[in-house]
Order: C-alpha cells, then structure tokens, then sequence
C-alpha cells in the first residue's frame, strides 16, 4: 500500500507542475515518517525513496542510526534550542527555524562543529494562535541579522498552513509565502539567496506545487493515518 500511495502522490506532483508550467524536478517530497516504524521507511526506501522528514528530534536520531546510511533527513518540527546538538550535522535542513535565538544556537553549534547547517525560516502566514512561526512582517529583518551568521545559511521559508477540508482555502497562505520570499531576495542581502519554498502536506500538497512549493512534506497520503 505505501508503494502504491507514494507513487500516486508522486503522480499528482507531476500533474500539478504541468498544469503550472514548472518541471517536477524542482519540486523535493518529503515522505514524512512521523510516528510511523522504520519497517513502513524502509518500504519505502526500497522502491527507491530516499528522503524523508522527522517531527520529533527523539524518533529522528533513532531512525538515523538504524536505518541506511544514504537517507536524506529533514527536521520539520519545532525545535528547542537545547536540542540543536542533536540535530545539527545531522540532517539535510531544519525546515522549522522561528526565533533568532535558535538561529544563533545551530549557528554557534554548527561553527563549533565546523560546519555550516542550511535551514528556512518558519512563517505563521495564517497568524494562528497555535502555531509557531515569524510574522510575515518579521522575516526580512531576521534575513539581514542571520547574513552575518556563517555557521547557518538561509535558503528559503516555511510555513504550516491552517488544517482545512477544501485545500483551495489554503491557495493564498501559499501565495503570500511565494510573494514574500520573492520579495525578500530582491533586497539582495548578503549571504541569503531565498529559492526554497517548504509548504504544503496531505491535505494541500497539489495546491501548495501549483504556487511554487520546492519541498512538500507529505505523511499520511504516503505511509496512512498514524495510530
């Protein structure tokens, strides 16, 4: 079942670039594993998947160490300062970075470590109570204080868009994301070059590659609803 549901969401990414004019390769899924077993990952690695994306650092750094070694990972869920040590050097890209306080923790990790940890800026576009996350308003100021950190560098934004039953309701959260992104790398700030665009799960993912999404995290469409 998890063959088969992978390759149709692969399928509707396909269809999606087409109908927008983009070329599926510009968009990356990320199967996400969230409290699902390393037996149902490897299902999926062994169709030839090989990236995947975890919520919780616990179940990611038991994963990474039991499972192969040519696994791409991606942190996608909030993360605490004092959790960085084990996260950083360890995955592709931390999706999740909202505070200037946790971007100077994975800077000073990653220079202490001596390397440098790409990461995107979490944006709550849907200003939800419940979500963590920048105001729209906030990121192009945090853009121009990270510039200066050389142990980080930021690549793009994400954003959590409001759970809904009709994903054309979530078409402007991911248009407002695309607009801001395209908006700060015009200011040409040193050292930030924003072209990833992390948006769109389950239930809007289609929607989400229509408006330009670079990486989508879908779970339950892929591995089924979690217990």
């Amino acid at each position: 079942m998890i063959t088969k549901n992978l390759n149709q969401v692969k399928e509707n990414i396909i269809k999606a670039c087409e109908r927008v004019g983009r070329d599926p390769s510009e968009v990356t899924l990320l199967a996400v594993s969230k409290k699902k077993s390393k037996e149902d990952i490897m299902e999926a690695y062994n169709v030839g998947h090989r990236i995947f994306a975890e919520n919780y650092v616990q179940e990611l750094t038991e994963k990474i160490d039991d499972l192969p070694s040519d696994i791409e990972w991606h942190m996608i869920g909030h993360l605490q300062r004092n959790k960085v040590k084990y996260v950083a050097g360890k995955v592709a890209m931390i999706h999740s970075v909202d505070s200037l306080r946790l971007a100077n923790e994975i800077n000073e990790f990653s220079l202490k470590k001596g390397f440098v940890t790409e990461i995107l800026a979490e944006v709550n576009v849907g200003e939800e109570q419940n979500k963590f996350g920048f105001a729209p308003e906030e990121v192009e100021e945090f853009a121009v204080q990270v510039s200066e950190m050389s142990g980080i560098r930021l690549t793009g934004l994400m954003t959590s868009a409001p759970y809904v039953t009709n994903p054309e309701e979530n078409r402007l959260i991911f248009r407002k994301l695309h607009d801001l992104c395209v908006d700060i790398n015009k200011k040409s700030i040193d050292n930030v070059i924003m072209k990833k665009l992390s948006m769109g799960m389950t239930a809007d993912y289609v929607v989400a590659v229509e408006e330009g999404a670079t990486h989508v995290r879908v779970g339950t469409a892929i591995f089924g609803t979690r217990s």
